[in-house]
């Protein structure tokens, strides 16, 4: 199949080389150059002849490291086309008094030119396509790793509830009804928003309050939640779904596991100029772990969330997190798209 870029890129080069020969003929028969024109026309068409040249050997050799090759194809190369020239001269244009040394001689400087243009031409031309296929493999592998990191949200989220449930099913079996229906809410979202790449930020907040209204049902009376989720949010502003869930998810999972009567969860969700800043703070356990809940503590939900924000933000975001005085502290801030 025939590349039609490609195809006409060559159409234009030589259109342009086509007009800087009429050009020089023009002003040689200006000039009264007339018996020069039959000799300009043929050393214009053997150096178009050595560009292309020079672009085959760098590809067939050159780029191969085949150098020798290259040096005796190149001489090969000058001599075959010496001798269309010479044919050309003597025959086409009637010069029978051509000699086939002088010519040659003659076209020593054109034939490097030409090599070397030739040859320029293909390396910019071999360095931009190999970028060009190096980017796309970058890509693609962006891609299947984010769908990887994507699919492994879901089974991270649905294997912390189920843990959940098993526990109260045990203790308090009334309560279960009750919680799988805030589930399957929860559940219908993470299946089928998590496959997009991007969602309105209104439909993760809507998930997000579904989960802490899970939460709250599950803990019960020893939670002291305190939530500031903004209400009125600009529906053409997009967020990777599932990306902030996680923070909430660590937070209630390490505020429960503290041997305190109490627990404390603050959660705040705010659109700042261009950012979706997200800060929570829950209390945890400083003698349970003797560090606070970092990355690889957390489990697979936390490092493929940070995975997925360096492929989807790069740069447009920053995540804080500490730990001071038996609270720890995460500040999220995603710098928002739109539709």
């Amino acid at each position: 199949m025939i590349n039609t870029n490609k195809l006409l890129l060559h159409i234009v080069f030589n259109t342009c080389v086509l007009m800087l020969l009429a050009v020089g003929l023009y002003f040689l028969h200006v000039s009264g150059f007339r018996f020069a024109i039959d000799q300009t026309v043929a050393d214009c068409l053997f150096f178009l002849l050595c560009i292309y040249t020079g672009r085959w050997l760098c590809y067939q050799y050159y780029l191969r490291n085949l150098f020798l090759a290259f040096g005796i194809a190149s001489v090969t190369a000058l001599m075959f086309l010496a001798v269309i020239e010479y044919l050309l001269v003597r025959f086409a244009f009637h010069h029978p008094y051509a000699g086939f040394i002088e010519l040659l001689h003659g076209d020593m400087t054109f034939f490097v030119a030409g090599m070397v243009l030739g040859m320029l031409l293909k390396l910019i031309s071999y360095s931009m396509r190999k970028e060009m296929l190096e980017a796309k493999l970058k890509a693609e592998q962006k891609e299947s790793e984010f769908n990887l990191l994507q699919s492994q949200l879901s089974p991270h989220f649905l294997f912390n509830v189920l843990n959940n449930l098993y526990g109260i099913s045990v203790t308090e079996p009334e309560r279960i009804p009750k919680l799988l229906l805030k589930l399957s809410g929860l559940l219908r979202y993470s299946i089928y928003g998590g496959k997009k790449t991007f969602v309105p930020l209104k439909e993760e907040i809507d998930y997000l309050r579904g989960y802490i209204e899970f939460e709250q049902i599950r803990i019960s009376d020893r939670l002291n939640l305190v939530f500031d989720i903004e209400d009125n949010c600009d529906p053409a502003i997009l967020i990777a779904p599932q990306v902030l869930i996680v923070f909430l998810e660590n937070a209630f999972k390490h505020a429960k596991n503290t041997l305190q009567p109490k627990i404390d969860i603050d959660i705040s969700l705010k659109i700042n100029h261009n950012f979706i800043c997200l800060q929570v703070s829950n209390t945890y356990n400083e003698d349970a772990s003797s560090h606070a809940p970092d990355v690889e503590s957390s489990g697979l939900g936390l490092t493929n969330t940070i995975k997925r924000l360096d492929l989807l933000y790069g740069n447009d975001y920053q995540l804080e997190q500490k730990a001071e005085n038996g609270i720890y502290h995460v500040e999220l801030n995603i710098k928002w798209k739109v539709k």
